[in-house]
């Protein structure tokens, strides 16, 4: 049978280990592929070259397989840092957001996240980045609006005779 080859493999290969990290389910059965190979009689080290992954990050699912069973393999929940604000803290910047950020003697006439960070130093001694501010307004809901630009000293008049004695390529 002839080789195959994928065009720009190491690009593909990326992309293909982005995609298995993506979901817990896409992880656990990554795991019992790299079980089911060194039940194969693969070594750790070859299976870790194989799947991407390092020597001793397989040697600890086999280990883990070997004393809890399939249960090991599944994607328990990380606790990761602990949030900064409390949960009545958020619920008072989720309705402080509702308003322009003059409502709470700030300048400028939308949020973004400098001015959140701003306002979370000043209202409760806690200091954020501007992108975990950024991860606040996604994780309530808010989207990104940018400022329109005005044209400053623009006259309208001018503008008009413009756009009537503009040429439109033919048409």
């Amino acid at each position: 049978m002839k080789a195959l080859t994928i065009q720009d493999a190491p690009t593909i290969i990326l992309g293909l280990q982005d995609e298995i990290r993506r979901s817990q389910e896409s992880r656990y059965d990554h795991r019992l592929h790299g079980v089911l190979l060194v039940a194969q009689g693969m070594s750790c080290l070859e299976v870790s070259r194989l799947l991407g992954d390092a020597p001793r990050t397989v040697q600890y699912w086999i280990r883990s397989f070997e004393n809890k069973g399939l249960s090991a393999l599944v994607e328990g929940e990380r606790a990761g840092r602990p949030t900064r604000l409390g949960t009545g803290q958020l619920e008072e910047v989720d309705r402080i957001l509702r308003e322009p950020p003059e409502a709470v003697g700030l300048s400028g006439n939308l949020w973004d996240g400098k001015t959140l960070s701003a306002f979370i130093e000043k209202r409760y001694k806690v200091g954020l980045g501007v992108r975990q501010c950024q991860r606040i307004f996604r994780q309530l809901d808010f989207r990104l609006r940018k400022p329109r630009p005005i044209i400053a000293r623009a006259d309208p008049a001018r503008q008009a005779e413009y756009k009537k004695n503009r040429k439109t390529n033919g048409k």
